[in-house]
């Protein structure tokens, strides 16, 4: 390209010239290129040519910036489709077609294996589609003077500072009570693992309401079963059809909700921003596009655009799952993009831990975005431990998640645990 990131690239090709390598410069428009950073080229040894050459070892990716929108032009997005295989692929500040902002790629877009970008991380590096195009991420401390971020990621330092400790006077009620509203004949497992994210996520105690009670007492004997007094309710996870009703009744409750799964059906916006108490969604893409009226494609596609859309539709935090799990808030600000995880986390059950350890952590007062955030971020973490690179249950997710909670709070202790990160 003939802008900054395409002198970049041949400022790097200099630099691998005079060690050695035999570098070559493909420009988009050999009539506009980077003239310092060509000069620099050909002076080191290096040439211009006007196709990509048929194997290469590593390709430097200096195509366009983060001032690129829409897609790559024709001629870029051919260069692209040229890239020789098995070749290394580094970009220079992000994989070119990628959108900066959003994560969103419009037709054509390259596949970096790595992503040095500079002075601060993008959001469309960490977001899908974008995050999967980016490959291993280095950031470059530049010195610039950084605007307020679009979005952020937390790190063990941010969540150890959210995690509630329990004190000396502490009781069940201080710690927090789950309601749980989850189950059916047809799925009594979405109960039971929705109450062991909760126990396994530190809630003082758990409230059962629901059909699998047998199944729930079996495997967690200490589950309180049917209503009773409770600082905030999980709504949602394996409840099939026609429980409308119970689901109404949680959300009149002037308590915190969480709702997921089949509780999202047939919200009303109207409702939810009436209440006294936050609310907290947490759809997966299927779910976020009804929400909205729209297509999971669609949402997968503009994910975080799509995360901000039902924060604001429903006046709610959204946190939209995913290979990346996002949160939002419902009057604006910085989206939280989860850092941790791995693909073993996609497995049936999942998502209902997940909704039981954000709602322990509502109960114990934390505010919603914040609630949604470090849950989303000891799921990830419990997931690793789970799996360690093997196919994993989602029980095993929750029983991971003491140990997560522990390697949050020591490495924050020990000044491992860095600060989190602006985007």
């Amino acid at each position: 390209g003939s802008g900054d990131n395409g002198g970049d690239a041949l400022y790097a090709g200099a630099r691998l010239a005079r060690r050695g390598a035999g570098v070559t410069a493909v420009p988009v428009d050999p009539e506009r290129v980077h003239a310092g950073g060509l000069g620099a080229l050909l002076a080191a040894g290096g040439r211009l040519a006007q196709a990509v050459p048929g194997r290469a070892d590593l390709v430097l990716d200096g195509l366009v910036g983060i001032g690129g929108r829409g897609g790559l032009r024709p001629a870029a997005a051919a260069l692209v489709e040229r890239i020789p295989a098995g070749a290394t692929v580094v970009a220079v500040d992000l994989p070119s077609g990628v959108d900066a902002d959003t994560g969103e790629v419009a037709g054509a877009a390259v596949h970096a294996d790595v992503t040095v970008t500079f002075g601060a991380y993008k959001p469309g590096l960490l977001i899908d589609p974008g995050a999967s195009r980016t490959g291993a991420l280095r950031l470059v401390d530049i010195g610039l003077s950084l605007p307020e971020p679009d979005a952020e990621a937390l790190q063990h330092a941010d969540v150890a500072r959210l995690l509630p400790a329990p004190e000396a006077s502490s009781d069940k009620y201080r710690r927090g009570v789950v309601g749980i509203l989850a189950g059916s004949v047809q799925y009594p497992g979405a109960a039971v693992l929705a109450v062991a994210g909760a126990l396994r996520g530190g809630a003082g105690a758990v409230r059962y309401v629901g059909p699998a009670a047998d199944a729930v007492l079996a495997r967690y004997p200490e589950t309180l079963i049917g209503r009773g007094r409770v600082q905030a309710w999980v709504v949602g996870p394996g409840l099939g059809e026609g429980r409308a009703a119970e689901v109404a009744e949680a959300l009149a409750d002037p308590v915190p909700v969480l709702v997921d799964a089949d509780g999202l059906r047939g919200l009303d916006p109207q409702v939810l921003r009436a209440r006294p108490a936050e609310t907290l969604l947490t759809p997966h893409a299927g779910e976020a596009a009804a929400l909205l009226g729209t297509s999971r494609e669609a949402v997968e596609a503009a994910r975080l655009s799509s995360v901000r859309s039902v924060a604001a539709r429903y006046g709610a935090t959204a946190l939209l799952k995913g290979s990346t799990t996002l949160v939002a808030r419902p009057g604006g600000g910085p989206v939280r993009v989860n850092p941790t995880g791995t693909a073993w986390l996609a497995t049936a059950g999942s998502g209902d831990v997940l909704s039981g350890l954000a709602g322990s952590l509502l109960a114990s007062g934390l505010a919603a975005p914040d609630a949604a955030s470090a849950a989303a971020y000891l799921h990830g973490l419990a997931g690793r431990r789970a799996a360690a690179g093997a196919p994993l249950l989602a029980l095993q997710i929750a029983e991971s998640l003491p140990g997560a909670w522990r390697d949050v709070r020591a490495e924050a202790a020990d000044g491992t645990g860095h600060a989190g990160h602006r985007l």
